[in-house]
């Protein structure tokens, strides 16, 4: 089951990194568990974790949102979501989930993160299977993010390997 105590780095490191990059506070908002199949948003950034912790956390948001926080990044209007407007919002949950793994080994769980995958397209399925997601929407006033965290402690021995089952429709 995933781990409610590696959440509030991630919401922590998502709000420093908004405010800092975007210009914009974060509200969370409530709380969900989810264990079925989840639908992606028009734009879903994916990265995986390994180590003492180990999981996955998703990264969905509208096309008017990622416009909106890559124009404000870059201080230039995106009005296509081409591949340097991809580029960046890859790189915002890149740099959030790197700060949220640094606040955990602050914590005593050390661990690393791939590379982002950057998802198109609404209505893909991707499942955890059994494995439940977390659920923390974040309100800005460039719009919505949602996280989802499927995140657990490693096996003892075995924390460089990857144990959450994920598939991709």
């Amino acid at each position: 089951m995933t781990n409610v105590k590696f959440m509030n780095p991630f919401i922590e490191a998502a709000s420093d990194v908004l405010k800092a990059e975007v210009g914009t506070k974060v509200q969370r908002g409530d709380l969900t568990l989810q264990k079925s199949s989840m639908t992606t948003n028009d734009i879903t950034v994916l990265i995986s974790l390994v180590g003492q912790v180990q999981g996955v956390v998703l990264y969905g948001l509208s096309l008017n949102t990622a416009l909106t926080l890559v124009s404000r990044i870059t201080e230039q209007e995106f009005k296509e979501f081409d591949n340097l407007a991809q580029s960046g919002i890859a790189e915002l949950g890149n740099v959030i989930t790197g700060r949220a793994t640094v606040k955990l080994a602050e914590a005593g769980y050390t661990s690393m993160i791939s590379p982002p995958t950057l998802i198109q397209g609404k209505n893909m399925q991707i499942s955890t299977l059994d494995f439940a997601r977390i659920i923390v929407p974040l309100i800005t006033e460039a719009g919505e993010i949602t996280v989802h965290l499927a995140l657990r402690d490693s096996p003892p021995g075995l924390q460089d390997r990857n144990f959450v089952p994920l598939t991709v429709k």
